[in-house]
C-alpha cells in the first residue's frame, strides 16, 4: 500500500526532473516568441549539453565547473550557427520550411553526435557530495537533486531578470510581440532571434549537464527529451514563459507520482497523457496565455 509519505517523496522527487523540464519548455518558448518558429532539435541541445561535459572531462581533461561552461557555450554557438546559415535564409518562407528545417537541424547533431561520441550511455559526477536532506515525515531529498533544483530555480529567476530588465531581453521581448513597433523604433529583429537561438541552446545545454549526473545520456537522448520539454510548454501555456516553469514542474511530479500505480517503463508515456488530459480540460494550457496570438500579428 501506497503511503502519504511515499506520494510526498515522489513529489519532492519530481520536482528536479520537473526543473530541467522548465529549462527545456523555457527554450522553446524563446525561440518561438522571437521567430514563430517551433525548433525540434530542442531535445538535442540538452543532449550535446551533457555529452559536450562528459568529453571535456574525459578527453581534455577539463575540471568539472569548466567543462561544464565549455559545454554549455559551445552549445549555444552551435544553435547561433543554426540560426544564421539554416534558418536566417529561409525566415520569409512559410512556417512548414522552417519546421522541416528543424528536424534537419536534429538529425545533423544527433547523428554527428553519434560519429564523435559513440553509442556507449555517458553520465557525470554527482553535482553534490553523497548524503540527503530531511524534510520531515519520513520524506527526504537527496543534495544531488537538491543542487539540481537550487541551480533550475537560480537559472529560471536569472531568465526572468535578464528578459524583464535588461535592454537586450527586453528588445528580445519587443521583437516578439510587436514587430512592426520593432522595426520602427529601430528594434532588429535579426539579431534578436539569434539571441534567442544562443540563449536557447544554452538553456538547454544547462539542462543537459543537470541532468545527466541523475540519467545516463547517449546520442539519441535528446528526441525523448524535447518532447517533454514541448509538453512541458504546451501543458503550462503555449507562449507563456510562466506557464512553460510551471508545465515543467507539473509533468515533473505527475511523472515521478505515476511510479506509486505504474510500472516505471510506462513514465515516458504520462508525459503526453498528461498532455492530453491537460488539453482536453482546457484547451490553452494552465495559464491560458495570448501570448501565441500576439507573436502571430
Amino acid at each position: 500500500m501506497v503511503t502519504a509519505a511515499t506520494f510526498l517523496q515522489l513529489g519532492v522527487s519530481g520536482l528536479t526532473s520537473g526543473a530541467t523540464y522548465a529549462l527545456i519548455a523555457l527554450g522553446f518558448i524563446t525561440i518561438y516568441r522571437a521567430s514563430n518558429i517551433l525548433n525540434l532539435a530542442q531535445g538535442d541541445f540538452v543532449m550535446l549539453g551533457g555529452m559536450l561535459t562528459v568529453t571535456g572531462m574525459s578527453r581534455l581533461g577539463l575540471p568539472y565547473p569548466l567543462a561544464a561552461a565549455v559545454a554549455v557555450m559551445g552549445t549555444g554557438l552551435i544553435g547561433l550557427l543554426a540560426e544564421r546559415l539554416v534558418i536566417h535564409p529561409i525566415r520569409n518562407k512559410p512556417l512548414i520550411i522552417s519546421i522541416m528545417a528543424t528536424i534537419g537541424i536534429s538529425m545533423t547533431l544527433s547523428g554527428s553526435a553519434l560519429l564523435l561520441f559513440g553509442t556507449s550511455p555517458r553520465t557525470l559526477p554527482p553535482l553534490a557530495p553523497a548524503g540527503a536532506v530531511s524534510l520531515g515525515g519520513g520524506v527526504s531529498v537527496s543534495s544531488q537533486a537538491l543542487a539540481v533544483l537550487l541551480v533550475c530555480l537560480l537559472l529560471l529567476a536569472a531568465f526572468h531578470a535578464f528578459s524583464s530588465r535588461t535592454w537586450s531581453g527586453k528588445a528580445m521581448e519587443a521583437a516578439a510581440t510587436d514587430r512592426l513597433g520593432a522595426d520602427l523604433v529601430g528594434i532588429s529583429r535579426s539579431v534578436s532571434r539569434m539571441q534567442a537561438f544562443f540563449i536557447s541552446a544554452a538553456l538547454g545545454a544547462v539542462a543537459g549537464v543537470l541532468i545527466t549526473p541523475l540519467y545516463f545520456m547517449q546520442y539519441n537522448a535528446g528526441a525523448l527529451l524535447g518532447l517533454k520539454g514541448f509538453a512541458a510548454a504546451v501543458i503550462g501555456g503555449w507562449g507563456s514563459y510562466a506557464g512553460a516553469v510551471l508545465g515543467g514542474l507539473v509533468l515533473g511530479v505527475v511523472e515521478s507520482l505515476s511510479l506509486a500505480v505504474i510500472p516505471a517503463g510506462y513514465k515516458d508515456a504520462v508525459a503526453f497523457v498528461a498532455l492530453l488530459a491537460i488539453l482536453a480540460v482546457r484547451s490553452k494550457g494552465l495559464l491560458g496565455s495570448r501570448a501565441l496570438e500576439e507573436a502571430r500579428k
